[in-house]
């Protein structure tokens, strides 16, 4: 298994701000994160999978 990632990763990843993540997860959007503790974290495939499901032109 990989490293999992933080919402720095993830936003680094996608090309968005950390502040865009947050939102998307108040509003069940975004790829699925689990919380560890305090923290979110990603499996990095689970947020491929979500780009890669993501309709043409969304991305």
């Amino acid at each position: 298994m990989n490293k999992l990632w933080g919402m720095k990763e993830v936003a680094e990843f996608l090309g968005v701000p950390v502040n865009t993540l947050y939102q998307w997860r108040t509003k069940n959007y975004g790829p699925p994160g689990k919380r560890v503790g305090k923290y979110v974290r990603f499996v990095p495939d689970q947020v491929r999978a979500w780009v890669d499901s993501l309709p043409n032109g969304v991305a």
